[in-house]
């Protein structure tokens, strides 16, 4: 068997790793070809091209990255062409995987089409079901809640959960022992989480950089701890220059433990936040865009909340600053609070645990329950 995979972020590289990792393990005989990051490379994919100029966000870097994804969706159309996998499977990226699918259809029509991530429908744009029932032939869902809407317009769907969920629920971990390895000692303890891209790290930065110098100043033995998405890692030097509280930052297999061992995090709103919640640990969620995106945000979206605890709740159980609200003299009231315990900080725990239990799904690992959809549909 040959699956061609397609990963354009981070986290999809992450997500598509650990598929790899467990269609090799329900078939020896599997092969890969497509494209994606140093995880997907790590089990054995050739990329066909970097995928690092795609981590983008909001319509005007993505209309300026258009000719070239139109060349990289031509590349992976032709060497499907050329290699004629049993199937190709489109990881998140939903405007890329929409390109790639109607010509792979076009130019490669024997090859079976799937969607991993399902585009977010209850969020915005509700005909993408539609879209999604038409171009690909199966769609995993990393919410439960999410396959009734693609079901209703014609697609199959399955609910496989979120193994980033799923590993913040499982993982076992030592805080005093985290603190000790990494000398935190023993008080107050800030993750700060700035995001995974450049443009994050740019818009959040001098925000974030006086939001810490607030609530050190607050907090005289406050400590930092910076968990460092693997596509910033080289950038963090020089974003930290200059703050208090003696930042440490950590990679890989530890950026969980920094989760857990914080009393509080100030987190840009995406997945890193939603493990957070599942952790356990308080939090304050920023983020900053550029205003084409935020009008282009404004006019698609049909949600009130940016953090998922506060979609899933209803209501604003951890404070979200963003855009014109992403501000110091905003974000370090809140946050402080949260650092030195008291009625803010256990409203906020006791509200969240309320949400997060149906985010994680089954015992059973999210790749293993993907792979099993894809052969299951492959069988079909």
């Amino acid at each position: 068997m040959k699956i061609l995979l397609c990963a354009l972020e981070p986290s999809a590289d992450a997500l598509g790793a650990a598929l790899m990792k467990a269609l090799k393990d329900a078939r020896g005989d599997v092969q890969f070809i497509g494209c994606g990051g140093a995880l997907m490379e790590k089990e054995g994919l050739t990329s066909l091209f970097d995928i690092a100029p795609f981590s983008v966000l909001g319509p005007a870097a993505a209309i300026s990255l258009l000719p070239r994804a139109l060349k990289a969706a031509d590349a992976l159309c032709d060497l499907a062409a050329e290699e004629k996998p049993t199937a190709a499977i489109f990881i998140d990226s939903w405007s890329f995987a929409r390109i790639a699918a109607e010509k792979f259809i076009r130019k490669a029509p024997g090859v079976k089409r799937f969607k991993y991530v399902a585009p977010q429908v209850w969020a915005s744009r509700p005909k993408r079901a539609q879209k999604a029932a038409r171009l690909f032939d199966g769609v995993m869902c990393l919410f439960e809640f999410e396959t009734p809407y693609f079901e209703a317009a014609g697609a199959k769907a399955r609910f496989v959960g979120h193994p980033g969920f799923q590993a913040a629920r499982d993982r076992a971990i030592d805080r005093a022992e985290f603190r000790r390895r990494f000398d935190l000692g023993e008080g107050p303890l800030l993750a700060v989480l700035p995001g995974s891209r450049a443009s994050e790290l740019r818009r959040l930065g001098p925000p974030f950089a006086e939001t810490v110098k607030r609530a050190a100043e607050a907090i005289p033995d406050l400590r930092i701890v910076i968990p460092v998405a693997p596509s910033v890692a080289a950038d963090l030097p020089g974003y930290l220059a200059g703050w208090p509280g003696r930042p440490v930052i950590v990679e890989g297999d530890d950026r969980p433990g920094a989760f857990a061992a914080a009393d509080a995090a100030l987190a840009a709103s995406g997945t890193a936040a939603a493990e957070l919640a599942i952790m356990g640990t308080p939090m304050v969620v920023a983020y900053k865009v550029d205003l084409v995106t935020e009008i282009w945000a404004r006019a698609i979206f049909t949600i009130r909340h940016a953090a998922l605890a506060n979609i899933a709740a209803g209501r604003e159980i951890v404070p979200e600053f963003l855009q014109r609200r992403c501000r110091a003299d905003l974000m370090a009231p809140a946050l402080i609070p949260l650092l030195k315990g008291g009625p803010e900080r256990e409203a906020q725990l006791a509200a969240v645990k309320d949400v997060v239990g149906g985010w994680t799904g089954e015992a059973r690992p999210a790749a293993e329950m993907a792979a099993e959809a894809v052969l299951d549909w492959l069988k079909a």
